[in-house]
């Protein structure tokens, strides 16, 4: 494989992540989700226990820069496919959601390993920042033009 080095961009970073995006999204399709019913189901095997409904939303419009209606009918198709249970206003990871995530984490462990993999430690370092600080600054731009 040849690589070339070139600055760091918009592309180069949109080029990435949907490269990496579609290597996850493969898994997914497998196994009959989407996306962003994966970033949903993600903190509730994560989470200690139930997950307040709102704030589950909430982190997930954060995240990937959605509105809230989206995202509360992937957490209804979740309830319905029998991956979460509601409680009042809590959700909570079911065994056959938390047994699909750990399928999901194994599936895409290996690609992960791939393409990370042998990647110098201060590259990553490095790495980690500029994608931190890009994503604050563009968190910040968002913030001021109204979304």
């Amino acid at each position: 494989m040849t690589t070339t080095t070139s600055p760091a961009d918009a592309r180069t970073l949109g080029l990435a992540h949907y490269a990496a995006r579609a290597v996850l999204e493969r898994v997914l399709t497998r196994h009959g989700l989407v996306f962003q019913q994966q970033i949903v189901l993600r903190p509730l095997a994560l989470a200690a226990g139930p997950v307040d409904r709102g704030q589950l939303a909430a982190d997930t419009v954060a995240a990937l820069k959605t509105d809230e209606d989206s995202v509360q009918g992937s957490i209804d198709e979740l309830i319905a496919a029998g991956l979460v249970a509601t409680d009042a206003s809590d959700v909570r990871i079911t065994d056959a959601g938390r047994a699909l995530y750990e399928r999901i984490v194994q599936e895409t462990s290996a690609a992960s390993a791939r393409i990370w993999g042998g990647i110098p430690e201060e590259d990553l370092l490095a790495t980690g920042r500029v994608l931190t600080l890009v994503a604050e600054r563009a968190n910040a731009e968002l913030a001021t033009t109204g979304r």
